[in-house]
């Protein structure tokens, strides 16, 4: 269960409006425990570029930035700028494993287009 923080910018994973699936949390923690130094979270966001315009990006991160929303989701900070957190507004965020790939899936109400390989969208 998430638990609020002392710090006026965490959020709880409730409050979050955007959800980690218990996989996703599962595989960036089994990802993270291979950093070192160990990082203190994960940074979601969307950057400019694709064949439709945008796509996500993940990346570890020591710190918050200062225009950062921190969610936590169980123990697993996620720092997203005010920016993405715009486009991830009720983004679904999993890890899935089937016998061609494996990788996070990214489940966005918004997206009005994919492109044909799937790695960028446009809204």
């Amino acid at each position: 269960m998430a638990t609020a923080t002392a710090a006026p910018a965490q959020e709880t994973e409730k409050k979050a409006p955007l959800h980690l699936t218990p996989q996703a949390i599962a595989k960036v923690r089994e990802i993270m425990a291979t950093q070192d130094p160990l990082p203190a979270g994960l940074r979601l966001g969307v950057v400019g570029g694709g064949c439709s315009g945008f796509q996500y990006s993940m990346a570890f991160e020591n710190q918050s930035g200062m225009m950062d929303k921190v969610f936590k989701f169980d123990d697993l900070q996620v720092f997203v700028d005010a920016t993405s957190l715009m486009y991830l507004n009720g983004c679904i965020v999993d890890y899935v494993e089937t016998l061609e790939a494996a990788g996070f899936k990214f489940e966005n109400p918004q997206v009005k287009s994919t492109c044909g390989c799937g790695s960028s969208f446009s809204v």
